[in-house]
């Protein structure tokens, strides 16, 4: 059972009655030196096991009782650090749910009697702390292993699923309802982030641009919003330069899809967002260095984040209009590939000289954020992408650039980004940037040289907007994939979804 298909309940038993592989006890810092041996003395267990437990954000501690005087097989103590902010919640959520995965428990309890103090601490409502936890645990048991056979795994199967089959909350009748409804709306988000993620662990040999298109068409038809795929010939009919030039090295046709939500009722804001589809990045005739390249299957992050944001919008019936754009195709060295030096025309009918051929993302963005804005006039322009590894080597990998030229939806993006987790650091649009993008050739240069590589990507795509006034690029090249490091999950984390998301329901 996939960790999206997770069946959440809401009980109101006594602590010694919730049956379950593991119950979990939630503890602050400040909570584990007032409650914690009350609770752990009612439950049959010596109070020595607080000796190690110091309820740091996310730590986890393991017992196993006599079950005398409790039901659940397991029971686990997990930290909230100080317990007065939603991140640590957030840490502590994904950090249960995977040793859950890693100890192969099916069912999980959370003893959340807390919760309405927790949320006076945190400033935060009992729902949204309800939604985190699923949203949490969704991702802390997320595993990609749709791909392996099993062939070569000796150790006999022992038919338990792969991730948590049913997660308990355990609340106060009175608040019930709000944890209820919370939890719904977490584990729709949840499951949009899921679809995102494992889009983008999908290889290059899985995914084409035309399988991000399916797999709009398919969210669109189960979910109710309507889905147009431009196939090449309507692209080309269009004039779209920008993303025909990255396809022509490409044995695989390019698509342009887009994804149409409508509310019920009158829309408060039309919403346009554009996502980077480029299914893989080999850089082109400006080949990447080979080292790491199979990462670059992650380069349509960005295109997965705004799928599962149309569908989040759709399943939660948003009061917005919100249209997601997707660009995509490869970017292959061949005979026919674009070349260094080449000038093409976009769609703006805008000419670029192209400076090397691994800016390539920007180019079909270009078109794409011209056709949203002139055939849907949309109040906001958003678009996403993994645009430039300048942007990892000045924010890292855990926090994604922001650009934009209108500076209250520069800060609602921020903030939104303090609430989902998904951080966001703003950086400058300044036009001194504009000189390294001129070309003599061409109206535009797309590469800026060496200094500023993010910020001269954002002013080229600025060009393409049409003079917009309430615009925003965020690059998610470092917060999109992690890269294999000891212990962690690698690889897509469907970052976008849930910052989009938040924004989305503050203008809701």
């Amino acid at each position: 059972m996939a960790s999206n298909d997770m069946k959440i309940s809401i009980i109101e038993k006594s602590l010694d009655q919730v049956s379950a592989d593991l119950l979990v006890l939630p503890f602050s810092s400040s909570s584990l030196k007032k409650e914690a041996e009350d609770v752990l003395v009612a439950l049959g267990f010596d109070v020595q096991v607080l000796k190690d437990f110091k309820a740091d954000a996310g730590e986890v501690v393991i017992l196993y009782g006599e079950g005398k005087q409790n039901k659940a097989s397991r029971i686990a103590l997990l930290g909230l650090g100080e317990g007065k902010t939603l991140d640590d919640w957030r840490k502590a959520s994904v950090s249960i749910a995977s040793k859950a995965v890693e100890m192969k428990l099916e069912q999980v309890a959370v003893d959340c009697f807390g919760i309405e103090a927790l949320a006076a601490q945190t400033g935060q409502t009992t729902a949204t702390l309800a939604a985190a936890l699923v949203e949490g645990c969704s991702v802390g048991s997320y595993r990609f292993d749709r791909l392996k056979s099993g062939k070569l795994d000796k150790k006999k199967s022992d038919g338990k699923s792969k991730g948590i089959a049913e997660l308990l909350l355990r609340v106060d009748a009175e608040l019930s309802e709000d944890v209820e409804k919370g939890a719904a709306e977490g584990k729709i988000v949840a499951s949009c982030q899921k679809m995102a993620r494992d889009l983008v662990n999908l290889p290059g040999n899985y995914l084409q641009a035309d399988d991000i298109s399916k797999a709009a068409v398919e969210s669109g038809k189960k979910h109710g919003y309507d889905v147009t795929v431009l196939h090449k010939k309507q692209i080309e009919s269009l004039g779209m330069g920008g993303l025909l030039a990255v396809n022509q090295g490409s044995f695989y046709p390019p698509t342009f899809t887009v994804l149409d939500y409508k509310p019920e009722g009158k829309a408060k804001l039309v919403v346009a967002l554009v996502g980077k589809g480029v299914t893989f990045d080999s850089g082109g005739i400006s080949l990447k260095p080979s080292e790491n390249m199979g990462e670059m299957k992650s380069d349509m992050s960005g295109a997965a984040s705004v799928l599962g944001t149309v569908e989040a919008a759709s399943r939660l019936g948003l009061p917005l209009h919100v249209i997601g754009f997707i660009p995509a195709t490869d970017n292959m060295p061949s005979g026919t590939a674009l070349k260094p030096g080449d000038v093409i025309t976009t769609y703006s009918g805008i000419t670029v000289e192209v400076g090397n051929t691994d800016a390539e993302g920007r180019l079909i963005l270009a078109d794409a954020l011209t056709y949203a804005k002139e055939k849907y006039k949309p109040d906001v322009i958003i678009d996403l992408a993994t645009l430039t590894g300048a942007c990892i080597v000045a924010l890292g990998y855990p926090v994604a650039g922001l650009f934009s030229n209108n500076d209250k939806l520069a800060d609602e993006i921020f903030q939104a980004g303090q609430q989902s987790g998904e951080k966001v650091w703003r950086m400058p649009l300044w036009d001194v940037y504009d000189e390294q993008i001129k070309s003599d050739v061409a109206d535009v240069n797309n590469t800026g040289g060496r200094g500023a590589g993010s910020i001269t990507a954002a002013k080229f795509l600025e060009k393409f907007i049409d003079s917009h006034k309430n615009w925003a690029h965020i690059d998610i090249a470092g917060p999109s994939f992690l890269p294999k490091a000891g212990g962690k999950v690698s690889g897509g984390t469907g970052f976008g979804v849930s910052l989009l998301v938040e924004l989305l329901k503050k203008w809701s």
